[in-house]
């Protein structure tokens, strides 16, 4: 049986695929680090988990030491710079496409992520796990295959109308038109070859050498504008991290273009209350971090986007003015007005903590499930679409210009406390994330909540996520009746989903114990393990 909860001394590991944390597991058992084994694992999500993230895709890690010195890399890839809003009127479209060539018009900057990471790790954490070893599980199991995920199939199947037309895509994913079932040996040959080139090359093969070269041409071949220059121009940045007061510590994030801001303004405005004097599972509790979260997400949607084009007023919108007076503005007996919110995202989040206390919170998508659909030529890669979530219109925060980055719901999460990271945490599902991390981390700090319980306790989702597209509040089934019926009244427009859905998001969850043990859960709507 998979095991959902560990505890140890000398590191833990926590992803939503079994598999992945195995790999991670593997590389802290031998005396790695936590970046090295987040390598093992992130490579592994990207050939077990390949509907929800890819080498195609994006991805953002937050690290910190034992000492809580934080090291963020940033992978958002840029638009090509073919793609303008003048092309996408040339074409017809008064909007980007989700699907399709089009839609494959970010770089993807993962594996540049992958490269910095371990080159920091080597020079600053003392790493010494080679690259080569660290893709090893991985491609082990693109060429030997595993036991095909009920999601994978299941995704497919219900975005059959806007994927199955992608013969690049069906041959792999569908042969015979028929996604792979559940359980089914899964192999991707050109995948293993393409992790066997990166082995040879490093993450610079990916960008600037023969794969690259090769992903380059397959784009072109399906016609997409992103170009091979596109690729050797860019690199992935550092960036320092964002932080915000909550409780005796600091939860921390990744900067915009990323919408970790969001995720810190819900637990500013909370640090204003009290919520333990609310029971967890009741409409008060949630109406707080729903009402929290409107306000978040009308300014994130007011302001993030990529700070080279757009400034950004982080410090003081995290300012504990500006927080005190957003919590102030929550009426706690009356739900605000809502509209939409930016819609789906599949991605995966995985966790490591080493013998060190050195941690690492991850998270890396190819955007939309199975991203634009577009496979790169013979690599096996599939390509995210990212870039659809950039507004054609001028006046528009996020609109597409050449070299922008796109607004990213991606963005992993920590809390520090005693200067030393307490909390690892995060979550994939769009607009869901930040509201999923406010659920886990008040859940593990204010109610102090059996790791397990974190993730098991039922949870909520103010608007959409991927495989939704209504904006109602929506409460898992095991909510008691007069939540429903409370948060009704005060003027929600609630929806009953299903036990355990996945809408609500794959979580996980380290948290760092006063004997010096850490322990780890990983999410049961997921596939995951915690080791």
């Amino acid at each position: 049986m998979t095991r959902r909860y560990a505890k140890s001394s000398r590191g833990v590991v926590t992803s939503p695929h079994y598999l992945a944390t195995a790999a991670g597991k593997a590389v802290l058992d031998a005396g790695g680090n936590a970046v090295e084994a987040a390598l093992a694992v992130g490579a592994t999500l990207c050939v077990v988990y390949p509907h929800m993230n890819s080498l195609g895709g994006d991805g953002f890690w937050l690290l910190s030491d034992q000492w809580g010195n934080l090291t963020g890399f940033d992978g958002a890839g840029p638009a090509g710079q073919a793609y303008t809003p003048a092309f996408y009127a040339g074409q017809g479209l008064g909007a980007i496409p989700a699907r399709g060539p089009h839609a494959a018009n970010t770089v993807a900057g993962l594996v540049s992520v992958w490269g910095a990471a371990h080159a920091f790790s080597r020079v600053q954490w003392g790493g010494r796990v080679p690259w080569r070893e660290l893709l090893e599980p991985a491609l082990g199991h693109a060429e030997q295959g595993f036991a095909c995920s009920a999601s994978q199939g299941d995704f497919l199947t219900q975005k059959w109308a806007e994927l199955g037309g992608f013969d690049t895509l069906t041959d792999i994913y569908a042969p015979g038109g028929q996604p792979a079932p559940a359980g089914v040996t899964f192999r991707q040959p050109q995948l293993a070859e393409s992790l066997r080139l990166l082995q040879r090359d490093g993450a610079e093969g990916f960008y600037r050498g023969e794969l690259g070269r090769r992903v380059a041409q397959g784009l072109a071949d399906a016609g997409s504008l992103l170009s091979a220059d596109d690729l050797t121009a860019f690199n992935c940045r550092k960036v320092e991290p964002i932080g915000v007061r909550y409780r005796n510590g600091l939860a921390v994030n990744m900067p915009p273009p990323t919408q970790g801001l969001a995720s810190l303004l819900i637990l500013g405005q909370l640090d204003h209350f009290y919520l333990a004097r609310h029971p967890h599972l009741s409409a008060d509790y949630v109406h707080l971090v729903v009402e929290a979260t409107k306000q978040a997400f009308r300014l994130r949607d007011r302001h993030v986007a990529d700070p080279d084009h757009v400034a950004v007023p982080v410090a003081e919108l995290l300012s504990p003015a500006t927080t005190a007076g957003l919590a102030d503005a929550i009426d706690v007996s009356r739900a605000a007005p809502w509209g939409k919110g930016v819609g789906p995202a599949d991605t995966v989040w995985f966790g490591v903590v080493d013998a060190k206390g050195r941690a690492v919170s991850a998270i890396q998508s190819i955007y939309h499930e199975y991203g634009s659909g577009m496979v790169a030529g013979d690599t096996g890669i599939l390509w995210q679409n990212r870039g659809a979530s950039f507004s054609l219109d001028p006046r528009h925060v996020n609109v597409l210009k050449p070299g922008k980055r796109p607004f990213h719901t991606l963005n992993p999460a920590m809390y520090l406390e005693n200067g030393r990271p307490r909390l690892v945490y995060g979550t994939m599902g769009g607009d869901g994330q930040p509201q999923t991390q406010a659920a886990v981390a008040t859940r593990a700090l204010d109610y102090r909540l059996p790791l397990p319980e974190v993730l098991d306790s039922p949870r909520w989702l103010l608007g959409r996520t991927w495989g939704q597209s209504s904006d109602t509040l929506k409460l898992e089934g095991r909510f008691a009746p007069e939540v429903f019926d409370e948060l009704t009244r005060r003027g929600h427009t609630v929806e009953r989903v299903e036990d355990y859905a996945q809408m609500m998001g794959h979580a996980g969850v380290i948290r760092a114990l006063d004997d010096g043990t850490c322990e780890a859960a990983s999410d049961p709507r997921s596939d995951g393990a915690a080791a």
